[in-house]
């Protein structure tokens, strides 16, 4: 097989993210298992992932990414600091830093890291099964050849957008980031009021799950915008009319668009408060 990355890979942090990056790659073809490499401090995540996966995992950092021409950033935003303290001096000067780290700026990383060819990445849960989305950009040096990887890596997770602007990433945060809770919040409550209308929880769960996937596939599947779709299924005078007249009533857009707001101030306050 011809490898689409540059090998090894090393990659810090092995936590849940940082294991559907692995999956993705290896579900890709991107590379294989012994192309990587995993910095994780817990003994018992090691394990898991050399068993799983067979990738080889080991607890110092600088040992994973010695030699690494790429090496992806998977750590918890509070142990950032000390992660970056541990690579310092000891990633190639030429590699390629793909951050997945929440809130981490391209100049925070540059100056922890010493490192130039920074891509700072936003993917959201459903990546774990390849049904993601990632918003990602770089930093002026990263080359062509490293975009392409990078983007690859990322696709990897489902699908990806690049944005020139880094104030899209918080924008990105707040939107497709943080957006698998507020569909898992709608589908709680739809969940809900179809058992305090009777159904059984099993019924109302697969009613309300499959309306969601189905909703979603079919809005991608037509290509039209949701207010015409909308506008198909709302029967003047009927029962969708009238639950949507309690929603608008409810202020529901109006809701749902403070909701991101404040995640996005809050993602912008947590930016700042990365910097070193």
């Amino acid at each position: 097989m011809t490898s689409e990355v540059s090998t090894p890979i090393a990659l810090i942090g092995g936590g849940v993210m940082g294991e559907a990056l692995i999956h993705g790659m290896l579900r890709q073809g991107l590379c294989q298992p012994s192309d990587i490499t995993v910095g994780e401090p817990m003994a018992e995540r090691r394990q898991t992932l050399t068993q799983t996966l067979g990738v080889r995992a080991c607890a110092e950092n600088a040992e994973a990414v010695r030699g690494a021409p790429i090496v992806l950033l998977a750590v918890k935003p509070q142990v950032l600091g000390q992660a970056m303290a541990s690579l310092a001096g000891r990633v190639r000067t030429d590699a390629l830093v793909l951050s997945i780290v929440a809130g981490a700026t391209l100049e925070t990383l540059r100056r922890g890291l010493g490192i130039e060819a920074i891509v700072r990445a936003m993917p959201n849960t459903p990546g774990q099964i390849g049904q993601g989305i990632s918003v990602w950009t770089a930093t002026p040096a990263v080359a062509e050849g490293q975009r392409a990887q990078a983007k690859a890596i990322l696709g990897a997770l489902g699908r990806e957008v690049y944005v020139e602007k880094e104030e899209d990433i918080d924008m990105a945060t707040a939107l497709s980031g943080s957006g698998p809770a507020y569909v898992f919040l709608f589908i709680e409550a739809l969940i809900e009021a179809g058992v305090w209308m009777g159904f059984a929880r099993p019924i109302a769960e697969e009613l309300a799950l499959q309306t969601v996937i189905g909703s979603a596939l079919y809005m991608r599947e037509t290509g039209l915008h949701p207010a015409i779709l909308r506008n198909r299924v709302t029967s003047p005078g009927g029962t969708t009319a009238e639950a949507l007249q309690v929603l608008e009533e409810g202020a529901f857009r109006a809701t749902v668009a403070r909701a991101v707001m404040a995640a996005f101030l809050k993602a912008r306050r947590l930016g700042e408060t990365k910097k070193l």
